[in-house]
């Protein structure tokens, strides 16, 4: 991206008005999936703010204030989590959590050691644009799911209204507003669509009556809420998708070099970012939270604004320790229904997936080509159709999937094609 295009450079800080809207649309658009994962697998949604929150902060400090990003509770671990918190609680997921860090740190230490100069040849344009289209269009479903269904699984005309009045008014916000205003449509379309749902009843504000204004979160802390065991099937079974959630951190990181005009890989380098990611894992398992990743809402929203401030997320990562802390606050934004962050999902999602087919247009992929059809077009079938690999209790997305696949396919395939050798000679 031309960063004469961009609003707020990433070491740009904003006016103080700015800062706090800016950082609270960030804090909204995470929020939902953030407390998602935790309600799903049984623990407390505070912890999981809370520690997404700290690990964001820790992860700007490694990698020096040079990356972007957010980090949010992780989808690829419930179902080890859901076996381990039936099983042995969350003792059990705790350690499963610090060691899926330690596999982040270790493999830090090698690149470390190797570099990563390795990183342009396993990943040249050919396999980055169609992960990146994976990355958001895997989750087109995700979206559509909250913008149709019901609690019950059942579709739901309303909601399917709701989610697209959300979504039309986000983009006339982002088309047509100008100034301060212009910089926070996801912000702005979130809190529309939350009218428009209360005006259909799609809203129960009982959580936020029954919730205290100061609520402390149910921290799990070893020696303190528990005395901690070895846990090795937790260990076993969590750390392996450490793997997994890599490669997806390795395409959020491409996605953040196309839109920023920087190479991350290269400054501040693939070992900080891969240790800034681990180091907030370690932080979640020791406070009572799931393990965490980039976001990619958190990557929408910086594409769509083109504010990269690395302040802004920071102050994200701060408010989001504070509402972790305020109970009614924390209820308000979890009562925000379904069709509305589908409804903003559908843009924040797409735009990720219009980053991919940008690289592929502005590096001139040439397909033409058979060799550059085959690796494109497997990786986005098998990434978009979610072919995962279920090995034992392990199991492989199919974003990690087509990426291997993808990398492998580029590595042996030859230029040419002997037919296309035999129409050049």
């Amino acid at each position: 991206m031309d960063k004469k295009q961009v609003v707020l450079d990433i070491q740009d800080r904003p006016k103080l008005g700015q800062w706090f809207g800016l950082s609270i649309q960030h804090m909204f658009s995470m929020f939902g999936s953030t407390v998602l994962v935790p309600i799903l697998v049984g623990l407390n949604p505070g912890i999981a703010l809370f520690s997404s929150g700290v690990g964001t902060l820790m992860y700007i400090l490694i990698t020096k204030g040079k990356i972007p990003a957010y980090m949010g509770s992780s989808f690829s671990f419930i179902v080890p989590m859901l076996a381990l918190m039936k099983a042995a609680g969350y003792p059990a997921i705790a350690q499963g959590t610090v060691a899926v860090g330690l596999v982040y740190l270790i493999v830090a230490i090698i690149v470390n050691f190797f570099g990563s100069d390795w990183i342009d040849k396993v990943l040249p344009p050919i396999i980055v644009g169609p992960i990146v289209m994976v990355i958001g269009l895997s989750l087109a479903s995700t979206a559509a799911k909250d913008a149709t269904l019901n609690a019950a699984g059942k579709y739901d005309i309303k909601l399917f209204i709701v989610a697209m009045i959300t979504l039309l008014v986000t983009i006339g916000f982002n088309m047509y507003l100008k100034g301060f205003l212009g910089l926070i449509p996801i912000l702005l379309g979130i809190v529309f669509g939350y009218i428009v749902a209360v005006i259909f009843g799609l809203v129960d504000f009982t959580p936020v009556m029954k919730a205290n204004w100061f609520q402390l979160p149910n921290f799990q802390i070893p020696f303190v809420s528990y005395k901690p065991e070895f846990y090795w099937g937790a260990i076993l079974s969590m750390a392996p998708i450490a793997f997994v959630t890599m490669t997806e951190h390795l395409g959020h990181i491409m996605v953040l070099n196309q839109l920023t005009g920087r190479n991350f890989f290269r400054d501040p380098g693939l070992n900080k970012t891969l240790a800034g990611d681990g180091t907030a894992s370690i932080i979640a398992g020791f406070v009572g939270g799931p393990p965490v990743t980039s976001y990619g809402e958190n990557i929408g929203v910086l594409a769509i604004t083109k504010v990269h401030s690395i302040y802004v997320l920071g102050g994200a990562a701060f408010f989001a320790i504070v509402f972790s802390f305020v109970g009614k606050l924390s209820a308000l934004i979890e009562s925000i229904p379904s069709p509305v962050i589908g409804g903003i999902s559908f843009l924040l999602f797409g735009v990720i997936a219009s980053s991919g087919l940008r690289v592929l247009i502005d590096k001139k992929v040439d397909f033409d080509k058979k060799r550059n059809l085959m690796i494109g077009s497997t990786i986005l079938v098998i990434g978009i159709g979610n072919a995962y690999l279920q090995l034992g209790q392990y199991q492989f997305s199919g974003l990690a999937v087509a990426a291997v696949l993808g990398i492998i396919l580029n590595l042996v395939l030859p230029e040419d094609a002997a037919s296309e050798k035999q129409n050049i000679g």
